[in-house]
């Protein structure tokens, strides 16, 4: 998981890659998309489409599962392997990526205004953007900063510690799942409601640990390391996620802004709680630079993290 952190921070996803392959969480979402439309019939009573949820939920756990076990085999027979494992890994992190798209909208500020951003921030959010003022796509911006930091980057590492590759490709198979189909909707909110939960379940501890490597990475970076984790113990329960509320609370105490608050999705406005309750509600562009930054070394501090758990491991000869 080292070698996959460090790899994926300095190459990222390279689109000149994917292009030519495809990509493993692309190949998962086809899997999903064939499943839901197989299987998922709006005829069938809601008690039968959501047993069906169920069994191709975990049907596509145990592909993914077998298919990381598969590699992980492969590899660990081979002089060096290990760095072959670290390879496939970092293609299912994102670090940089995380990165990238976040900072597209800090410089479509610069460069092209309100308009500009509102383009840039429509690629990482669901929300809106039409109905965004420079205050919401800031705002957007820096929660999806904190939330995939979460979901992207300290979630399936923690899983790949566990259970290595198996683990990872399980996870991102459960986490693109529930991007597809946990919704609230008429078609997925039986068939979906196994990869809603599931999802939920194998977030908890990843979410609660993104959390703190915020609150360590505010108080590296001299920003106020107890206003933000008094701002992810007081408010991460209220966001309407169980797990999305622990980093973006603690982001929003160490910048000293509130976000969540009232939105648009398709039409419908969703009043979310807000996070960081009395921080001011008008982000700025400079703000999303220094969420940035405090991303930064909160993936520096993971890496430490990962890190001890290691030598601690070795320690113990684990």
């Amino acid at each position: 998981m080292l070698i996959a952190l460090a790899l994926d921070a300095v190459f990222g996803d390279p689109d000149v890659l994917w292009r030519r392959l495809a990509h493993p969480v692309a190949v998962a979402g086809r899997a999903i998309a064939w499943l839901d439309q197989r299987f998922n019939r709006l005829e069938l009573d809601e008690s039968v489409r959501k047993r069906r949820g169920v069994f191709a939920l975990l049907a596509l756990i145990v592909g993914a599962a077998l298919v990381g076990a598969v590699f992980a085999w492969t590899f660990s027979e081979l002089p060096y392997g290990v760095f072959v494992e670290g390879l496939i890994a970092s293609i299912l992190i994102a670090q940089r990526s995380l990165y990238v798209h976040v900072d597209a909208v800090r410089k479509a500020f610069a460069s092209g205004g309100l308009a500009a951003a509102r383009q840039a921030v429509s690629m990482i959010v669901g929300r809106d953007p039409k109905r965004l003022d420079e205050a919401g796509v800031s705002r957007a911006a820096i929660e999806s900063c904190a939330e995939n930091f979460s979901d992207g980057v300290v979630a399936p590492v923690f899983w790949g510690v566990l259970f290595g590759l198996p683990g990872l490709f399980a996870y991102k198979a459960i986490n693109t799942a529930d991007s597809m189909i946990g919704h609230k909707t008429e078609r997925h909110r039986s068939f979906g409601w196994a990869s809603a939960r599931l999802d939920d379940l194998v977030n908890l501890v990843p979410a609660r640990l993104s959390g703190l490597a915020m609150v360590v990475a505010a108080a590296l970076s001299g920003r106020p390391a107890r206003a933000s984790f008094a701002a992810m113990r007081r408010d991460a329960a209220r966001h309407a996620s169980p797990n999305a509320g622990w980093p973006e609370a603690a982001m929003a105490g160490a910048l000293g802004i509130a976000i969540g608050g009232p939105r648009v999705y398709s039409g419908a406005r969703v009043d979310d709680p807000w996070m960081n309750v009395g921080g001011r509600t008008e982000a700025t562009p400079e703000d999303v630079a220094a969420s940035l930054r405090l991303l930064l070394v909160a993936c520096a501090v993971h890496a430490a993290l990962v890190a001890a758990v290691g030598f601690a491991a070795y320690a113990l000869g684990i």
